[in-house]
């Protein structure tokens, strides 16, 4: 609503006549006068800008509005109360020139045509336009009648366009106007020269927050009898804020007969808590909201403990989100580095939160990371030293909180790193893992200084420990051999109860025997790990070998139990205290989306790898690589070349940042460049790099396989064979092809085998069709297993051959594949009273999922558990006679039930 007013010696009464639509609203009932902060106010009428800005119910509005009643003697007001709507720069712009046409008659006439012609969705030159118009102002203003214009609420319409108009606006207001805002967020504006030249005021939480007097003659004039202990409680709780206060007052007035306010001030408080999460919480975003139940319990906090205790990278954003968004947060030191909440804020979020991580383990974070930081701020590193040695192997190795510790590994001398054979292990450890291979061993080298030992048993376990640590520095350089005698032997000496080392080298061993092909002693690993896990009840443990063991079932072919299997770890994690950024859950997800590729749900896909890669990123780990390079794949099958390559960019950014040797990534990285080569015909790229990977990996003194590309020289092989048939090399290309299908058959690689039979298919279609039938057929005999991918050349390039061979088979054993041929109508049974039967609860469901929401994210949005979104897909697929996702999407469109 836009207000004009004006001074005492102007008829308030002729301005309403004048226009009924201008109206500032009247002091609230029961208002406290504030003629201290008035007096601050009149005083910086001599600059541009005053500006109030506080967290929701400190009194911006009625202070601004009993400001402009007391205005000096000539001065006039125009308000504007904003809302959402005005956050479009010309409806903004058109109700300002209209109250200001209530001043100055016919002012910008020509302007006004301009904005009324104007096309939301078209550019439009604010600046220009207000420079015009600013221009004739400037011609027709009276000194003798300056204009206060005030913004109240300015938040809810703030945006990165209206901010830089009324930037422009500030920067050139005319002599005789000054702009007050009243908001709960700072504006984005450049105000460094406004403060040096004095020529801004501005009031903040500090500022407005009541005195103990105002506090008194606010209670008093609402008829309350306060004293003693109940009255500092109340005004030690409120902390001097104003809709606490009158909230207060407010459950005194609704309370039974004879509690009134002396019952209210020890009592119930749901108006307070109610006006809160409507007005403050609720309009933060989730990850705001989360953190700000995660950090309640704590008196006070800064950015790098809220990172330790949530586990999490993102602390410090949120923090500053909080103090731009005005979210009751008070800082506690003049540097803005250690805050808490206002006493009543926190007090909802303690009992309306429902935190994510167990309260135990947060407040065992917490005074992890309290005793080691003072430690070293008292500078006491020998102290910190030995805090941090009482980590435990199996902490480091489940929680992988790797980037607390090498942060610690700064502020900490040399010689007390290698002090104790703990300090060098768990460091050793934190280096490997982190990819920083000389420095580990390095490390693990200094446990030599301590042997012999003073007893055979500290002898034993000071010598695994160094052979687990060497095991892990030389699967990273790609070692195999030297890792593989390591692991072995430490296995052997390794105490059942060192569940943490056993678990490395099994999964170490595990990986190698991928490189090998060895998949039956893969198998053999990943059980005896799971077992392993299991009798120590250690969720990440158990969900880490759920991983390994899906990695080995997607090699051996089997899409579908893969699959199956990273559910089984990411259901082992829930209802478990998992850190926010947790490494066995984001190779899950990473993992999960490259079988999502495989099947050919890219929507779904592309939803669990950006989740992996945000969980990965945060734990700092290269594991990462999978899902940047399967996003790469999936945005190059979809024909956007361009951010296929951005996503390979940021992952070798990211692995120069952290310092990663290239042998970890520079060659699955160049691998996944030349596939999109092919794709996009730029053949001699691929010819230039190809060989060199084949030399690489597959020459005379070929290197192993990175940890997470374990067939990376059969896939370069395929590549190369794709590469032949690019350039017309048909015999060559054949010839590669079935010496990659033999060996990869004999070693039960069915996943490399697959892809290599069909494009065996695709060669040979046109010159040996019947030869290329048979080989189809042969690849049909798998299908049951999942894997849609590999038939994807078929269904683009040779639809309508691929349709005919598969007319010859039941339509149950190829269903999936006829429903991904383009315009394929597939004469499938369907139950069609079952799909009009759907409930309106599951044609939600549908709704999402066909937004390609996972079923955790439907569980948030629909506010139902994650077992009743699953039982409502599996009603879907039910009704509809289909078994997957995407079929149910499509057959539900097919119904005229999704638009």
């Amino acid at each position: 609503m836009t207000v004009l007013t004006r001074s005492r010696s102007i008829s308030s009464t002729a301005a309403i006549v004048a226009d009924a639509r201008f109206f500032r609203p009247p002091r609230p009932a029961g208002h406290v006068p504030r003629p201290r902060l008035c007096e601050r106010l009149a005083a910086g009428l001599d600059g541009r800008l005053l500006m109030l800005s506080a967290p929701a119910g400190f009194g911006k509005s009625s202070l601004a509005i009993e400001f402009c009643e007391d205005l000096p003697e000539g001065w006039q007001s125009l308000w504007l109360s904003l809302s959402r709507r005005d956050s479009d720069p010309g409806r903004f712009l058109e109700r300002l020139l209209d109250g200001l046409r209530q001043f100055y008659p016919g002012l910008g006439d020509e302007a006004m045509g301009h904005l009324k012609m104007r096309q939301r969705h078209q550019p439009f030159a604010f600046e220009q336009w207000l420079d015009g118009l600013l221009d004739e102002v400037a011609e027709r203003l009276d000194a003798n009648q300056p204009l206060l214009l005030v913004l109240d609420d300015y938040h809810l319409a703030q945006n990165a366009v209206l901010d830089r108009c009324l930037q422009f606006l500030l920067n050139h207001l005319p002599d005789g106007w000054v702009l007050l805002v009243t908001s709960r967020q700072r504006p984005d504006w450049h105000l460094a020269r406004l403060r040096l030249s004095r020529h801004l005021l501005e009031l903040n939480e500090q500022d407005l927050r009541l005195t103990e007097d105002e506090c008194l003659a606010l209670l008093t004039s609402q008829g309350a009898k306060l004293d003693g202990d109940d009255l500092e409680g109340l005004l030690q709780r409120s902390e001097g804020w104003v809709a606490g206060l009158r909230l207060w007052l407010l459950a005194g007035q609704e309370a039974p007969a004879g509690a009134g306010v002396e019952q209210a001030a020890h009592g119930d408080e749901s108006l307070i808590r109610e006006y809160l999460l409507e007005e403050v919480i609720e309009r933060q975003p989730p990850e705001v909201q989360g953190f700000l139940f995660e950090t309640a319990r704590f008196e006070r906090f800064c950015a790098e403990l809220c990172d330790a205790v949530r586990e999490s990278h993102d602390s410090a954003s949120i923090l500053r989100h909080l103090q731009a968004h005005q979210v009751f947060l008070v800082p506690l030191d003049e540097q803005g580095q250690w805050f808490r909440y206002h006493h009543l804020f926190s007090d909802l979020l303690r009992t309306r939160g429902t935190p994510s991580l167990a309260p135990s383990g947060m407040h065992l974070r917490a005074c992890r990371w309290f005793s080691v930081e003072q430690a070293l701020r008292a500078g006491q590193p020998d102290v910190a030293a030995s805090l941090v040695q009482n980590l435990s192997e199996e902490q480091l190795l489940a929680n992988q909180n790797i980037a607390m510790l090498l942060r610690w590994k700064m502020d900490l001398p040399d010689s007390l790193l290698s002090s104790t054979p703990r300090l060098i292990v768990l460091y050793s450890l934190a280096l490997g893992l982190a990819c920083q291979l000389d420095a580990a061993e390095e490390l693990a080298g200094n446990l030599a200084r301590f042997l012999p030992a003073p007893d055979a048993a500290q002898q034993r376990s000071l010598l695994v420990q160094w052979q687990a640590i060497n095991g892990l520095i030389a699967r990273g350089r790609g070692d195999i051999e030297r890792a593989e005698s390591s692991c072995t032997e430490a296995l052997t000496a390794l105490s059942p109860e060192n569940y943490g080392q056993r678990h490395l080298c099994l999964s170490l061993l595990g990986n190698i025997a991928l490189v090998r092909g060895d998949l039956w002693r893969a198998r053999g690993l990943n059980r005896e790990a799971l077992e392993m896990a299991q009798r120590g009840a250690n969720p990440l443990f158990e969900s880490l070998v759920h991983y390994d063991r899906a990695r080995v079932l997607q090699v051996r072919g089997e899409t579908l139990r893969a699959q199956a299997e990273v559910q089984k770890g990411l259901e082992r994690l829930r209802g478990v205290d998992v850190p926010r950024a947790c490494v066995a859950r984001a190779r899950l997800m990473l993992y999960q989306g490259f079988l999502l590729c495989m099947r050919m749900e890219h929507q779904a896909a592309r939803v669990s790898l950006q989740a992996g890669i945000a969980e990965a990123r945060a734990c700092r780990d290269i594991s990462l690589l999978i899902g940047h390079c399967a996003l790469a794949a999936l945005e190059g099958r979809e024909g956007r070349f361009a951010a296929a390559f951005a996503q390979l960019a940021e992952a070798e950014r990211l692995m120069h940042i952290w310092d990663v040797p290239p042998v970890y990534y520079l060659a699955m990285i160049t691998l996944s460049k030349c596939e999109l080569w092919l794709a996009q015909g730029q053949l001699e790229l691929a010819e230039a790099w190809l060989p060199r990977l084949e030399e690489t990996y597959a020459g005379e003194q070929a290197a192993a396989a990175p940890e997470f590309h374990p067939l990376l020289p059969l896939c370069i092989e395929q590549q190369s064979a794709a590469l032949s048939r690019a350039q017309g090399k048909a015999a060559e290309a054949e010839a590669r092809l079935r010496a990659l299908l033999e060996k990869s058959e004999s070693q039960g690689i069915m996943h490399v085998a697959l892809g290599a039979r069909l494009q065996l298919v695709s060669l040979l279609r046109s010159s040996r069709e019947r030869e290329a039938a048979a080989l189809l057929d042969r690849a049909l005999e798998t299908l049951q297993s999942g894997a849609l991918l590999p038939y994807r050349e078929l269904l683009e390039q040779h639809p309508q051959w691929l349709r005919e061979q598969l007319a010859t088979r039941s339509p149950d054993t190829v269903r999936e594949l006829l429903e991904l041929l383009p315009g394929a109508e597939v004469a499938l049974p369907v139950d069609a009273g079952a799909a009009e039967a759907l409930s309106s609860r599951e044609l939600a469901v549908l709704q999402l999922i066909a937004q390609g929401c996972s079923n955790q994210e439907i569980s948030e949005r629909l506010f139902i558990s994650l077992h009743t979104v699953k039982s409502h897909a599996r009603h879907i697929n039910s009704k509809l006679g289909v078994e997957r996702r995407t079929q149910a999407v499509a057959r539900a469109k097919a119904l005229g039930l999704l638009r």
